[in-house]
């Protein structure tokens, strides 16, 4: 298949390049009641509360409004922002490695778009120095809409001036990728690094 050059990449962080899973926290909060963790991290700190995080809205907003619908948990549920960087497990070995021979090789520009709360965004930036590497990011919490809406792929393209032929977009969520797909930007939906060595080779932004 032949696709046009592609000039741009453009990564999401968590699920790409970052293991971040609120159960490496919460495994050690629960640990002697597995089943509590789960009905929490389901019911209480769930996705959908955590995505308005990643939206803009502050910590303490979202922990007000489940600490009034679940009083039980009041405890936990402040945790999920006092030891949130205990969630962070480490980079994600084989992307960050992909994302260093891109830099070397020059021959691409790169980016990042991501879901990510602007209140922990700056934790990320201190532990995680291969960020540096990016000619800029996208942070949905500064920018107070999120992925998988159109504007924040809007926003990204207009801010680094890029035209959405050439550009490629990387994120483990089928409707982001889905959604950038619509915007025009080429787009794979990452599953582990092999594949997406594979699928970068395929857009020739990578040798074999």
């Amino acid at each position: 298949m032949k696709h046009p050059k592609i000039k741009n990449v453009i990564f999401d962080l968590g699920g790409v390049l970052v293991d971040w899973n609120p159960e490496y926290l919460y495994e050690k909060v629960f640990a002697e009641t597995p089943e509590k963790m789960s009905f929490f991290l389901n019911n209480v700190c769930n996705h959908d509360w955590n995505i308005e995080q990643d939206a803009g809205r502050t910590f303490d907003e979202g922990a007000q409004i489940l600490k009034q619908q679940f009083p039980e948990f009041e405890k936990e549920i402040g945790l999920f922002y006092d030891r949130w960087e205990e969630m962070l497990k480490g980079e994600i070995k084989g992307t960050e490695l992909i994302l260093r021979k891109l830099k070397s090789l020059n021959e691409v520009k790169l980016y990042a778009l991501t879901n990510w709360s602007s209140e922990t965004f700056p934790i990320a930036k201190k532990r995680f120095d291969f960020l540096n590497l990016f000619e800029g990011i996208v942070v949905s919490g500064e920018e107070h809409t999120r992925k998988p809406f159109p504007k924040i792929y809007q926003i990204t393209l207009e801010r680094f001036k890029l035209l959405a032929s050439e550009s490629v977009f990387i994120d483990d969520s089928l409707e982001n990728v889905e959604s950038a797909r619509k915007m025009g930007i080429h787009s794979i939906h990452f599953k582990n690094p092999e594949q997406l060595k594979t699928a970068l080779q395929q857009f020739q932004v990578l040798n074999k």
